[in-house]
């Protein structure tokens, strides 16, 4: 009797702990912010600044702990409707990742690769075979 009382709570506890863990791959999936603690509405770019309640070197602090590399610009954006960090980080393998970290509170809201940054093309615009690609100018 005891053994399957601690089977369904062990059981429910995992399911509980894969629901946590999707919902944060969620929020990072696609690099699409679906959450955040301030609301730009007719706010102009110059009002950015004053709104923010961390400082940019905690967004950047923060951008690390999700991301190994170096930094290589940071700046405060509206994304989806969020004051958010744009911050955007250069890993060991030379890719750009574009981490967006809640303005408010210092969470790392969701993070992709840099939809310029591509792999596949040198700085000739060359592709591996040696072909120029118009459509990446």
């Amino acid at each position: 009797m005891k053994c399957h009382w601690i089977v369904k709570v062990g059981s429910g506890a995992i399911m509980g702990a894969l629901v946590v863990v999707g919902v944060g791959f969620a929020k990072s999936d696609g690099g699409d912010v679906r959450e955040g603690t301030i609301r730009i509405e007719n706010q102009v770019e110059a009002d950015f600044p004053a709104m923010a309640r961390i400082k940019t070197d905690q967004a950047m602090q923060a951008a690390l702990g999700a991301v190994q590399g170096r930094i290589l610009k940071t700046e405060l954006e509206d994304e989806d409707g969020f004051l958010v960090y744009g911050v955007e980080v250069v890993t060991p393998s030379k890719t750009i990742m574009d981490v967006k970290v809640d303005a408010g509170t210092g969470k790392v809201l969701a993070m992709e690769k840099d939809p310029e940054d591509n792999d596949d093309h040198g700085p000739t615009g060359r592709d591996d075979a040696g072909e120029v690609n118009d459509t990446d100018r």
